[in-house]
């Protein structure tokens, strides 16, 4: 049977709606099953670089959340001062979407990590064990080969020696820029060096080998094949540790321990 123009438009329509309304409806319903996930994965990361959990350890999501609660301690800072800031959710504060909103986030100095906008107050974190600071997690961002990398470096309470690094979204080339998700990679970067005894940002990752941490304190391999992953990935540590990243935060943070 063939039927009218009119009668198929309108079958049509009829199916784009309740179509929409299905995936509508998904996505409400998995809203909050996607924030939980989202959660847990940043949970995950900051206990791994805090080095109290391994990638693969296969923890269940209410182990990892008890692991977290006991042991990591967020709070949000003023990027320019250091100072803590005010009125901010941790649970529901969303860097990214700060930064790209110009009354929470300013203009970005020039940078070798193309980093445009920061946000007016970033979120980092304390790990605390027996009611003693066993370092802090910073988290870090900047351009690569391909684009933007994004992750946390901790450092001990000295605030100097690096406890350790990961990076948890990036487009770099597998086996090549990205083996800076290679554990043995990222094994060698506890116990280096983030700042020279002037206070200067000074760990890099050089070409070639590096020699080990008590020889060579401010360099870490490089990444063979990927030299410009590895330069990315100097020139935003050393960014965020310098004066327009976490400086004057952790300027403060030494004052106070001192």
């Amino acid at each position: 049977m063939q039927h009218s123009i009119g009668y198929v438009i309108g079958f049509a329509a009829a199916v784009c709606l309740v179509a929409s309304l299905f995936v509508a409806g998904s996505a409400v319903g998995l809203k909050d099953l996607q924030e939980a996930n989202k959660r847990l994965d940043v949970q995950k990361k900051v206990l791994t670089v805090a080095g109290l959990m391994d990638d693969d350890a296969g923890l269940s999501a209410e182990e990892i959340d008890a692991l977290y609660s006991s042991s990591i301690q967020p709070k949000a800072i003023e990027l320019k001062t250091g100072e803590p800031a005010g009125d901010v959710d941790l649970a529901e504060y969303d860097q990214q979407k700060a930064k790209k909103d110009p009354e929470t986030s300013f203009e970005a100095p020039e940078n070798d990590s193309k980093i445009l906008r920061l946000p007016n107050e970033i979120v980092v974190f304390d790990i605390v064990r027996d009611g003693e600071l066993e370092g802090l997690i910073l988290p870090i961002e900047g351009y690569g080969l391909w684009g933007f990398l994004y992750g946390y470096l901790a450092l001990e309470p000295d605030a100097r020696t690096i406890r350790g690094i990961t990076f948890y979204e990036h487009g770099e080339t597998p086996g090549l820029g990205g083996e800076i998700d290679n554990p043995r990679w990222k094994a060698q970067w506890p116990g280096r060096l983030a700042f020279d005894e002037r206070g200067n940002p000074a760990i890099a990752v050089k070409k070639g080998l590096a020699g080990p941490v008590d020889e060579d304190p401010y360099r870490v391999d490089g990444l063979s094949g990927a030299t410009i992953t590895s330069r990315g990935v100097t020139n935003l540590v050393r960014f965020w540790l310098g004066d327009d990243g976490f400086g004057p935060y952790l300027d403060k943070y030494r004052a106070e321990a001192s």
